[in-house]
């Protein structure tokens, strides 16, 4: 397999990288940073396209690889937009993604407004001057309890505006076609048009 021929999903969560291996071409070998020994960059940027891009660069300059990195996190509208860009940093201090979320539940127990937002920022880096970014946001609101165990990160209490499940109790197939990540793969793609890695 020729080098070009690889592309580096810049990313540690198992999830993430499961998401983004689905949504490109079977053709391509694609790897992980935790096969080639490269840790995490630290995410310092203020927004979700400029950490992805930031991890985008990182990956590339590492593995001197084609490199995709995404950057997502939750955005709740009563909570004025938290967790956000902090949404894996929640999860972490509060010691999971289920702890987080029960947090969530109940800072929200009182409230009346439970519209929410999924951000997904997704940068591919083709060459040493060549970044391309999308993003992608799908609405929905907080559900009252976790749902559902087949997506991951908040998945449980995310309901999109076009289903009355959250995408915890929706198949993967299903969630692809419509979620923050694929909104932004699909714009992403129509940016590279005849590159052959989306083909």
């Amino acid at each position: 397999m020729k080098k070009n021929n690889l592309l580096l999903i810049g990313t540690h969560n198992d999830g993430k990288f499961k998401e983004i291996s689905k949504l490109i071409s079977k053709k391509i070998k694609k790897i992980s940073p935790k096969s080639l020994k490269i840790k995490a960059p630290k995410e310092t940027g203020k927004t979700f396209s400029s950490n992805s891009e930031l991890k985008a660069n990182f990956f590339y300059k590492k593995s001197k690889l084609i490199s995709i990195s995404d950057d997502s996190g939750l955005e709740i509208l009563a909570l004025n937009n938290k967790p956000g860009i902090y949404s894996a940093r929640w999860a972490k201090r509060s010691g999971s993604f289920e702890k987080a979320m029960i947090k969530i539940l109940k800072k929200l127990k009182n409230k009346k407004n439970r519209k929410a937002r999924f951000i997904c920022s997704l940068s591919i880096k083709l060459n040493e001057k060549k970044m391309i970014t999308t993003v992608g946001i799908i609405y929905g609101n907080i559900s009252f309890k976790i749902l559902g165990n087949k997506g991951f990160g908040y998945d449980s209490i995310f309901i999109p505006n076009s289903s009355k499940l959250t995408f915890g109790q929706i198949s993967a197939k299903k969630k692809m076609k419509i979620d923050h990540r694929s909104i932004a793969f699909k714009r992403l793609k129509k940016k590279l048009k005849l590159n052959k890695f989306f083909i």
